[in-house]
């Protein structure tokens, strides 16, 4: 077994936690702002001078390949270099280092390899500057039209093709991944879950399925101080009803289901006013399709009227369970066995690239713990120790890969 330099990896962490650096520790790197760009010129230079082959497909997607001895798909590993507003130091980015660290160590051990090792760092992946998240592995495995997400634009107006353009690293369609032995993703838990239960690893089996839905009620707007109670038609109680309600209702499915009130908007929103109109959203997420099924008809349930308001339940977007390929999920297992790395099967609420590429490529992914369970803030954190950790599982289970090949696909694939 091979572990992979702590030291190394933290350095390069830190440098590229510079490329946007906020005041209070965070990063904002925007898909093909001039930071992203800073980050990917760096990422290109570092894996040039270890003898890698850099390309750049449509979408920018980048591809640094260290060849094998054999002509071989490669297998990949990697995640994405943009961030949201204020987010952390690690989510996304981490995937791109380990992946990095795990070259380095494989070159400082001159281990020699059958197959391509590849890195890949996906465009807008947290699609915080251009709508949807995960647009470039999106259109990369059909579930986007390239044309439509070149329209997408950000605050600015500034549409995706014009930051492509300017970004310099639009390139060709014949460099995109259509063919690998395997994909790896690792990236931070970003939950409590590992930190709480005191485990190392998690070795993510898929990523949950999800719905979400808005609830428009309508009322009628009066005076708040002369208009009786009993003879209101307020749309704001009825929103709280019918949110403790779901509450009690979904509670009741499963202990692994979550379900958010995330958004809420109500009209006119003076406090002297009765609103005319509430409307609020609701995202539930859980592995078992039969769950998610009972979630969606709850949900249905609510058309109609109550207390003088009209009730509607508008389904904005969903998506199902994605399950991650068993065979590498078990190497990922056996890898963390090797080190004596505690480890847990767990299934991933938020999205990733790894759930389209799955599509495409068998793929699973590795998570590592998040302090408090917090991402997406500038407090962000994970341990450089569990970090390290992570990369040498992540090395380990593309070694055993190689070794289990000889080189033959169906031990992945099948």
């Amino acid at each position: 077994m091979y572990k992979c330099n702590q030291i190394r990896l933290q350095q390069t962490l830190e440098q590229f936690s510079q490329f946007g650096a906020t005041e209070n520790g965070g990063v904002t790197r925007l898909a093909l702002s001039k930071e992203d760009v800073l980050a990917r010129d760096y990422f290109k230079k570092c894996c040039e001078e270890l003898g890698m082959d850099v390309k750049v497909d449509d979408m920018a997607n980048m591809y640094a390949t260290l060849p094998g001895k054999k002509d071989l798909p490669p297998i990949v590993m990697g995640s994405h270099l943009d961030s949201v507003i204020k987010g952390g130091r690690f989510d996304g980015v981490l995937g791109v280092l380990t992946a990095l660290e795990a070259i380095r160590t494989i070159l400082d051990n001159d281990i020699e390899l059958d197959a391509p090792l590849t890195i890949v760092n996906y465009t807008n992946e947290e699609g915080a500057r251009f709508d949807p998240a995960m647009m470039s592995s999106g259109v990369l495995t059909g579930k986007f039209a390239r044309d439509v997400m070149l329209q997408s634009t950000d605050k600015e107006g500034t549409t995706f093709a014009q930051a492509l353009a300017q970004s310099g690293y639009e390139g060709s369609e014949e460099n995109r991944l259509r063919n690998a032995l395997a994909y790896i993703e690792l990236h931070i838990e970003q939950g409590p879950v590992l930190e709480a239960e005191h485990i190392e690893i998690g070795v993510v089996e898929g990523v949950k399925g999800m719905v979400c839905y808005e609830i428009r009620i309508n009322g009628e707007s009066n005076h708040a101080g002369s208009t009786p109670m009993g003879m209101r038609k307020d749309p704001m109680m009825l929103a709280s009803k019918i949110m403790n309600e779901l509450d009690q209702k979904l509670g009741q499915l499963d202990e692994e289901l979550v379900y958010t009130f995330g958004r809420m908007n109500v009209a006119p929103n003076i406090h002297t006013v009765i609103p005319s109109e509430v409307v609020f959203t609701i995202d539930s997420r859980h592995k078992d399709p039969d769950v998610m099924n009972q979630v969606e008809h709850i949900l249905l349930s609510l058309q109609g009227e109550e207390n003088g308001c009209t009730v509607q339940a508008v389904k904005l977007w969903g998506r199902d369970t994605v399950h991650f390929n068993p065979n590498i999920c078990d190497e990922i297992a056996a890898a963390c066995k090797n080190f004596g790395y505690s480890s847990l099967r767990m299934y991933s609420g938020p999205g990733h690239d790894a759930q389209f590429i799955a599509s495409i490529v068998p793929s699973a992914m590795i998570f590592v713990p998040s302090v408090n369970g917090k991402s997406h803030c500038e407090e962000e954190l994970t341990s450089y120790e569990d970090c390290a950790k992570g990369a040498d599982i992540l090395l380990e289970t593309v070694l055993m890969l190689q070794a289990k090949q000889s080189l033959n696909q169906t031990a992945i694939s099948k």
